[in-house]
């Protein structure tokens, strides 16, 4: 029978045919295999969902072993080179590419809603100097939750809009706030004559200058990195604003908890690992004992490799090229030698080609931002700005999604048979 599965259940010796369809069958359908009537029936079994597809979505195309990334058909390479942020993000949210008019009217909106309410620059006091910008971002969108009570209104189509503007113009001014307040810097506020990166870069590292004019290949590069950072299929911070957004949460504490997702080091941190690793390694001569090191199971190659991509990650590829437009600005990163150096060395090792770990997004970004002069601390903010826009764009299509529930994963429970309570004079 064509596009189904056949399985046989050599406990009873039952024949089921289960139907296939887009390349999967349903988790459910392995329900009705049971060895008795009372059986609760069959489940997967799969940690980290490596092989389990949780959603179907039409936001972002990935195919990992032929190192394609594509934003709603669109390729990222198309689009890092003539796109700019605001643009692809209208293009996530609402599947089309915009139209001149369209295009002016989504800036405008963006534009006046990058004001944040006075009382946040006050919350900002409450936190310790060195507070980490990223668990400051995380209290801050579940601040704003308390703000915009009608955000609560996850079902009505034009309030979704609206705070999905809300977020997308606020997140580069909470995020530049909190850096200049770690430095005790006084906040600049946003000025809406300058593009959203240029903005940004305003917000970040203005001191004196009465118009702060942003370089233009520093703007542009932003952008780019904005552009490749937006959305990236169903990874651990999407499926956290999914999960919890399935809970008809509103769309600032989902993102919230997508953000505290991508706080973690092995997401949003990783850039951070790379720039770690190349100061370790500390010159080229050192690179050939690291990579032994590395064959040996000593130490790991960050930057290398991906959950997904089984080939050149094509994000890497864009920001590769981008590195020599903004070195040519600010000079060349003196871990840049090296990085280039241990890249030409793991790609022609058949160590790593046999595993398949070529450069990821994360290999070069952060030798780029800090090249731009942003600290190691602000690299996941800098991940979380841009892509606040994908995690709106999958959260808005998992409430319109009429086969989605609210998250509830299944277990398989390992732990002790019922037994009688033990008195406290009898342990």
């Amino acid at each position: 029978m064509a596009d189904t599965l056949t399985i046989t259940d050599n406990r009873t010796g039952k024949t089921y045919d289960l139907p296939i369809a887009d390349g999967a069958i349903r988790a459910a359908d392995l329900r009705q295999i049971k060895v008795a009537a009372d059986d609760f029936g069959l489940m997967s079994y799969d940690p980290a969902f490596m092989n389990t597809a949780s959603c179907r979505s039409a936001i972002t195309y990935l195919d990992g072993d032929a190192g394609i990334l594509r934003y709603r058909g669109y390729p990222i390479e198309q689009l890092a080179e003539q796109s700019t942020y605001l643009e692809v993000a209208y293009l996530l949210m609402h599947g089309e590419l915009p139209n001149a008019t369209q295009l002016a009217g989504w800036q405008h909106s963006v534009t006046t809603h990058t004001f944040v309410h006075e009382f946040l620059k006050r919350a900002l006091e409450g936190y310790r100097y060195d507070a980490h910008p990223m668990g400051r971002l995380v209290a801050f969108l579940a601040t704003l939750s308390t703000f915009y009570t009608d955000a609560k209104d996850i079902r009505d189509p034009d309030i979704r809009k609206q705070h999905a503007v809300r977020i997308i113009a606020k997140m580069p001014t909470i995020a530049a706030w909190a850096y200049r307040h770690s430095l005790g810097r006084p906040y600049v506020y946003p000025d809406n004559s300058l593009s959203y990166p240029g903005n940004f870069l305003a917000m970040m590292f203005q001191i004196a200058e009465p118009n702060y004019k942003p370089n233009p290949v520093l703007e542009r590069a932003l952008d780019v990195l904005f552009i490749l950072h937006a959305d990236h299929e169903q990874n651990c911070s999407t499926s956290a604003a999914r999960g919890v957004g399935s809970a008809e949460s509103d769309p600032y504490v989902s993102l919230a908890a997508a953000s505290a997702a991508l706080y973690g080091p092995l997401h949003g941190g990783a850039n951070e690992a790379v720039l770690r690793m190349l100061r370790k390694i500390g010159n080229v001569k050192a690179i050939p004992a690291f990579i032994e090191s590395v064959k040996k199971g000593e130490g790991k190659l960050m930057g290398f490799g991906h959950r997904v991509y089984k080939n050149y990650d094509p994000r890497a590829k864009v920001i590769k090229k981008l590195a020599d437009d903004v070195f040519e600005v600010t000079g060349k990163n003196p871990l840049l030698e090296i990085a280039l150096e241990l890249e030409k060395i793991a790609l022609s090792d058949d160590y790593f080609i046999k595993r398949k770990l070529y450069p990821n997004v994360d290999f070069y970004s952060g030798l780029i931002y800090q090249a731009m002069g942003f600290p190691m601390e602000m690299f996941p903010v800098l991940f979380a700005i841009p892509r606040a826009s994908g995690w709106l764009s999958q959260w808005m299509e998992m409430l319109d999604d009429p086969e989605q529930k609210i998250s509830r994963p299944r277990q398989i429970y390992t732990g002790s048979d019922a037994r009688d309570y033990v008195p406290m004079s009898k342990r």
